[in-house]
């Protein structure tokens, strides 16, 4: 376990002192300066689109309430975005820029974990809207018995809590971080692939049989 936190440790030096040092800023210190200026209007497109979308989720009624909460999770991620990880980032660059290694390791850690967070709640999010959308095309009636506004909580509090957790464990080993987050990201592409194509040949199929009822009737006359 010591040499596990050893090598954790020695792998955070090791990211901080690659993304602070004096020689980075130096080749590239026009980059993180323009960098530097644009982020804050990212930010701000971030909060005012997002902070549109949710409004406009309050207010529609036609949407079935588990969907309506996962966009509004998704929307979320990318508002926690805007308001913490763009803000973040503009101190990370200013901090390389002006060489204030102190600030800049301090909010290199903040970013990544921020990032960290927001990134893989949003995949997983896209990921249970697309498993959401096949169950709605598959379930039919059953739809809305299955897929509650309870379930859906517990669903995306888990989301939240899981990436949380698995952050945070850059403090102990950030290859642990680094891996999981591969091999998470992958699954949630072979999910949504999986679920997308499925309803594509399912609609396809549904769409081949009634065409073909109607031909029938037409052929009959």
């Amino acid at each position: 376990m010591a040499a596990q936190n050893f090598t954790g440790d020695g792998q955070q030096r090791t990211l901080e002192d690659l993304s602070c040092s004096p020689d980075l800023s130096a080749r590239l210190h026009g980059h993180f300066t323009f960098l530097s200026v644009l982020n804050p209007f990212l930010s701000v497109t971030a909060i005012l689109g997002n902070g549109l979308i949710l409004i406009a989720l309050r207010k529609e009624s036609s949407l079935h309430p588990p969907y309506k909460l996962l966009l509004r999770s998704l929307a979320t991620t990318d508002l926690c975005v805007g308001l913490i990880s763009q803000p973040i980032t503009v101190i990370f660059w200013t901090s390389v820029t002006n060489a204030q290694r102190n600030i800049c390791a301090f909010a290199f850690v903040a970013l990544l974990i921020t990032v960290s967070i927001f990134g893989r709640v949003s995949v997983l999010t896209l990921t249970a809207i697309s498993v959401d959308r096949l169950l709605a095309l598959l379930l039919g009636l059953r739809y809305r018995q299955v897929v509650t506004l309870k379930r859906t909580y517990v669903i995306v509090f888990t989301l939240w809590l899981f990436s949380a957790g698995l952050s945070a464990t850059y403090f102990w080993n950030p290859s642990i971080t680094l891996w999981c987050g591969i091999i998470g990201i992958l699954l949630c592409l072979i999910i949504s692939i999986f679920s997308y194509t499925k309803i594509f040949h399912t609609l396809h199929h549904q769409n081949q049989v009634r065409q073909g009822h109607v031909q029938q009737p037409n052929q009959t006359n």
